[in-house]
């Protein structure tokens, strides 16, 4: 199946009093390139979520993972005072009041709010239980990546569909332009030969044109190569049909594509073949850009 390298997923979970946000985006890449980002006391999933996206089948992309959790529902948490510390705290501020005689607006919501002063203290974190949770929104915001991925794919293999009918219809005209050129070559040289030697008592045997109108033809037939340009063309949908990951398959057929097509353009000796071997670079060149896309 075609999937594009460039998609988006996002997934809220509320699990055990905690809401998990995971965000997946992805941007063209040769190989898989996971980075994580994750809040405080959670960089023990970082290797379980890279493990875990190869498992779902993602093979090629730069990939960024965020993962938040916020705890709306506090189970187990207990808050106290640092009586120690708060009371240092408190004195120092009163001998800022008394050296500089500034007012004493000391109240309990300004001394509270150095966070400092308060112990908090929760039960020893299931990382097992954590996990499952992590993998549950992971899981959503892969499916929703994906299936951004393939929708993005299909649109993709559509417009290079496009672009293989224009190169197989171009490539049906060069063949046929060069068939005609073949058939026409012998008689076009002997009229040539017979105005050149108009003038003079020379004579060349029949023989001698057939053999010069074969050097030509061995040396401008493109029949091989259109052959196997239609081939290509063939294995390029075959390709396109298959389940299997795609982009690095067509990458090296497009450059064998670009190979024969440059092999017809060097052999051209026809302005009207030359300008279609350029229209067909242009459409091979186009399936490159959009290759460097997919899976």
């Amino acid at each position: 199946m075609i999937t594009s390298m460039t998609a988006f997923g996002r997934a809220v979970g509320n699990i055990g009093g905690k809401r998990y946000t995971v965000e997946i985006k992805s941007v063209n890449g040769r190989f898989l390139d996971v980075g994580v980002k994750y809040p405080r006391g959670y960089g023990f999933s970082e290797p379980l979520i890279k493990e875990h996206i190869a498992k779902r089948g993602i093979v090629r992309g730069k990939l960024d993972v965020f993962l938040g959790v916020d705890i709306y529902e506090a189970k187990g948490v207990t808050v106290s005072l640092d009586k120690s510390l708060s009371e240092s705290y408190v004195k120092a501020l009163h001998e800022l009041r008394d050296e500089f005689g500034l007012a004493d607006d000391i109240t309990v919501s300004r001394v509270a709010a150095y966070h400092d002063l308060f112990i908090v203290s929760s039960p020893e974190d299931d990382l097992d239980a954590e996990w499952e949770a992590i993998k549950e929104t992971l899981d959503r915001a892969i499916d929703a990546y994906l299936s951004m991925s393939r929708a993005e794919g299909e649109r993709l293999a559509a417009d290079m569909e496009e672009k293989l009918v224009f190169i197989e219809g171009a490539v049906g005209e060069i063949k046929s332009i060069s068939e005609t050129e073949m058939k026409e070559y012998p008689s076009k040289l002997t009229e040539r030969i017979k105005a050149l030697i108009a003038s003079a008592d020379v004579e060349i045997s029949e023989q001698r044109i057939l053999t010069e109108a074969a050097i030509f033809a061995d040396k401008t037939a493109v029949d091989e190569e259109v052959v196997r340009l239609t081939s290509h063309i063939a294995a390029f949908r075959d390709i396109l049909s298959g389940e299997d990951a795609v982009g690095r398959k067509l990458d090296f057929l497009v450059q064998e594509m670009n190979r024969e097509t440059n092999t017809i353009g060097s052999k051209s000796q026809n302005t009207s073949l030359a300008r279609l071997v350029v229209d067909v670079k242009c459409a091979i060149e186009k399936l490159r850009e959009q290759i460097q896309n997919l899976a």
